[in-house]
């Protein structure tokens, strides 16, 4: 009985060696703890789209009679701000516009509303552009020229023939675009990012540098502006900013 007793208490002794001896070499060839990767977000914010086009539809917009603010929220809704098949590179039509441009064109699928908010599939061909900036001067050419039927077709939406950017955006639905609620989601997109801002001249610019503990709402809160406005004004793609870095504000 007591070399029973011995024997039981020998093995838990030699599970217990082998127990410790097992931990210590998994420890002892342990990978060594990899430091977790913070994430970036590689798609810009669409403040960052806009900046990347608002200077240009500017002054497309001055010189052409037109809304900048419809220009640039047309852009926005319709390409997805840029990251769309249709409106990112290589084809960076930012208006899905149909048809070809200087002979280049892609097929893709896309939706058409009969009116009435129903949609249906359909593959049709869209222009092709080399850069955002053929993309928008071939969409004032449109506005501008009409289409073949009627070469005035467009010009409900010039500036000389509205009150406000919203009877441009009211004529679009049903003439540009089939969405029955085009407008209302351009209306939104304008009034959400301040886009008017781009209807007129700039009145003046200056560059600010950031001072040590500084934020966006405290930079536009110091300076009368919108946040969404300082992010589009220097292509920002989050509300991170650092003690140093230099801004633009602009004055409208």
């Amino acid at each position: 009985m007591r070399f029973l007793k011995k024997l039981f208490i020998g093995m838990i002794v030699i599970a217990s060696v082998i127990g410790i001896s097992t931990y210590m070499m998994i420890q002892l060839f342990k990978p060594a703890d990899t430091p977790l990767q913070e994430y970036v977000d590689e798609c810009p914010s669409v403040e960052e789209f806009i900046g990347s086009i608002a200077e240009t539809a500017r002054q497309l917009g001055a010189e052409n009679d037109l809304y900048a603010s419809v220009m640039i929220a047309q852009a926005i809704l319709e390409s997805k701000q840029g990251q769309s098949g249709l409106g990112s590179a290589p084809n960076n039509n930012l208006f899905g516009m149909k048809g070809k441009y200087q002979n280049d064109s892609v097929t893709l699928e896309t939706f058409e509303d009969d009116g009435s908010g129903n949609l249906t599939t359909v593959m049709a061909e869209f222009r092709k552009y080399p850069s955002y900036e053929e993309s928008m001067k071939d969409y004032v050419r449109l506005l501008r020229n009409g289409v073949s039927w009627n070469q005035n077709f467009y010009n409900g939406v010039f500036k000389s023939n509205t009150k406000s950017y919203s009877d441009a955006t009211k004529f679009l639905t049903g003439s540009y675009a089939t969405d029955s609620s085009y407008n209302e989601k351009l209306n939104e997109l304008i009034a959400k990012y301040d886009l008017q801002q781009y209807d007129s001249p700039v009145k003046n610019k200056k560059t600010i540098t950031v001072a040590d503990g500084d934020s966006l709402m405290h930079i536009a809160q110091a300076h009368n502006v919108k946040v969404t406005s300082i992010k589009q004004w220097n292509q920002l793609r989050t509300d991170s900013i650092e003690a140093g870095q230099q801004l633009n504000i602009y004055q409208y």
